[in-house]
């Protein structure tokens, strides 16, 4: 069985853009505590800034990935190229909802307990076990290129002026999306394994992100200081964070 627990709120913002799904569950607003069997799916998704209708594309592209009812058969990639498709097209039907896009950054957990993840965009994964914390996600972002091609350093990834351009993400128009597709294996006793949107990780760094997941309190408080750790360090944007821990 796995505890699962989530938090996604609007923050300082008008409105919520970020949606979580939890199993069969979509919220796009308030908390999700759940015991969940596998096989399932548990993601993050969160409406591309500036576009139209961006709360309304992180609910609809968990809904669809929500309907896969996945087991060790699904072929992901494929299916998230479906899904979109499907988003693109909907945008094209009204002027109200044009080019609507949203990241998504997930985990899947088969009937072997056997974890894919998969992502497309900049939310991102974490994975806390003896202590330490290690991101398992890829930022599709040009700032990570240029990091990893050597052209920028570690702390200029920091502060880059240009650190929230993203690659195409689900929905775009004018590009399909890659969606990196990773098998991360099982979860060790004491593991946390950590989805979030950059609401959480622009103003909570890996470091401040390893130290409240040591406290010894009970997951959803960790999570909850997560929260408000972000709000604390001027958070400007809506914050979803979801964990997970593995009870044989």
């Amino acid at each position: 069985m796995f505890y699962c627990y989530g938090i996604t709120e609007k923050g300082i913002m008008p409105h919520n853009e970020d949606a979580m799904l939890i199993n069969r569950d979509v919220i796009d607003s308030g908390i999700s505590e759940q015991n969940i069997h596998a096989p399932f799916i548990a993601a993050v998704s969160d409406g591309v800034s500036g576009e139209r209708s961006g709360e309304l594309a992180s609910v609809m592209c968990l809904e669809m990935i929500r309907d896969l009812r996945y087991d060790s058969t699904i072929e992901l990639e494929s299916r998230i190229e479906k899904i979109h498709h499907k988003l693109a097209n909907y945008s094209r039907s009204d002027p109200e909802t044009h080019n609507m896009q949203a990241t998504l950054c997930g985990i899947a957990v088969d009937e072997d307990l056997n974890i894919t993840h998969f992502n497309v965009g900049d939310s991102r994964l974490y994975r806390f076990r003896c202590g330490r914390l290690k991101q398992l996600s890829r930022d599709q972002s040009l700032v990570q290129l240029l990091y990893e091609e050597g052209s920028i350093t570690l702390e200029e990834k920091k502060n880059h002026v240009h650190r929230n351009i993203i690659f195409p993400v689900l929905g775009n128009l004018n590009s399909v999306p890659q969606a990196d597709i990773t098998d991360i294996g099982g979860m060790e006793y004491g593991d946390v394994l950590l989805l979030c949107t950059d609401g959480l990780s622009d103003y909570v760094s890996a470091i401040d992100i390893e130290e409240i997941l040591e406290y010894a309190e009970p997951l959803k408080k960790r999570i909850a200081r997560l929260v408000k750790k972000a709000l604390d360090n001027g958070g400007k944007d809506n914050i979803t964070v979801f964990a997970m821990i593995y009870s044989p």
